[in-house]
């Protein structure tokens, strides 16, 4: 353990799932003024001494992206300079991680630049959740405690389980295949995926459904609903092959531009997600969108992180 004392703090992104984890740990977010300047450029004070500390930042770079991740650029250098022990970025969603290879000529790999920056701003350790692939991991020389949302979910899934115990788990694609079986396994549900292809311009066009779906519950697997394009093709092509409901789970609720226009006109019965991201005021007040905390499966990291004790109970 760090002789240290453990102090979290928070960039403008989400102050309010920070305060809840400082609920869970049973202890105060770290005092700090942060501000922008009347051009926006971030302004940043840390109001306590800081020296030695196991220092901690919640700033998950949701929209504005690009304000967020530099914001939480800004807080990791004024702890280094401010002689902090350790500073841990906790990211429950990591931006810019869906350009991760180079898959056509003259593209950036987003994902590996935004480790760049956060690795030459100072940040010793990265704790995020769910990140759209794996291997991201890999793009950082510094430790990265990646996290699942399973445990969040599962109890949830499991209701609906109870209700018919011939739920079938559904991948939206090929690349989710392993991420819903290992819910599928868990669960002791049946598997399916949909087959599709996405055109020139990056819209998805569902092709088939490989697997039983047929008077089934469906629960639609995913890690990332944005504009929900894809989401509401896939609950047609399920309805379409005979499922009775359609549920869909999605850990980043990024929800932007048409998304809960298109959810609600669609026949999904439910999207489950977590709060990741702070859900806006319409996807708080839509009736077809629950919100699930993460922060104690964050805290009970945080803790663990802390007392140099095992984290691998927790990716599961």
């Amino acid at each position: 353990m760090l002789n240290g004392q453990l102090k979290l703090f928070s960039g403008s992104a989400h102050a309010r799932l920070a305060q809840e984890i400082a609920d869970y740990l049973g202890s105060p977010l770290g005092r700090a003024n942060l501000r922008r300047f009347a051009d926006t450029e971030v302004s940043f004070r840390i109001d306590e001494n800081i020296r030695g500390a196991d220092v901690f930042i919640l700033q998950p770079t949701c929209t504005p992206v690009d304000a967020h991740l530099v914001e939480l650029c800004v807080m990791i250098d004024a702890f280094r300079r401010s002689s902090a022990a350790r500073i841990t970025a906790v990211m429950p969603y990591y931006g810019y991680a869906r350009q991760d290879r180079k898959d056509k000529p003259r593209v950036p790999i987003s994902a590996k630049l935004v480790a760049n920056l956060l690795c030459a701003a100072g940040a010793n350790r990265v704790l995020t959740m769910d990140l759209h692939k794996a291997q991201i991991q890999g793009f950082f020389d510094i430790p990265v405690d990646h996290l699942f949302a399973a445990p969040v979910f599962m109890q949830h899934l499991a209701g609906h389980q109870d209700e018919d115990p011939r739920a079938v788990i559904v991948s939206p694609d090929a690349g989710g295949v392993e991420r819903a079986r290992a819910y599928a396994k868990r669960l002791g549900a049946d598997l399916a995926i949909i087959d599709k292809r996405r055109s020139e311009d990056g819209r998805a066009e569902v092709m088939h459904v490989v697997g039983e779906v047929r008077d089934r519950v469906c629960i639609i697997q995913d890690d990332i609903v944005d504009t929900a394009g894809t989401l509401v093709q896939t609950v047609s092509a399920l309805r379409d092959n005979g499922a009775a409901r359609v549920i869909a789970c999605a850990v980043h609720g990024v929800l932007s531009g048409p998304a809960i226009e298109r959810i609600e006109g669609s026949a999904l019965e439910k999207l489950v997600v977590t709060n990741t991201i702070p859900p806006r005021p319409e996807v708080a007040a839509s009736d077809r969108v629950e919100v699930l905390s993460v922060a104690p499966l964050l805290g009970k990291a945080i803790q663990s992180i802390h007392q140099e004790t095992s984290v691998s109970s927790l990716f599961v």
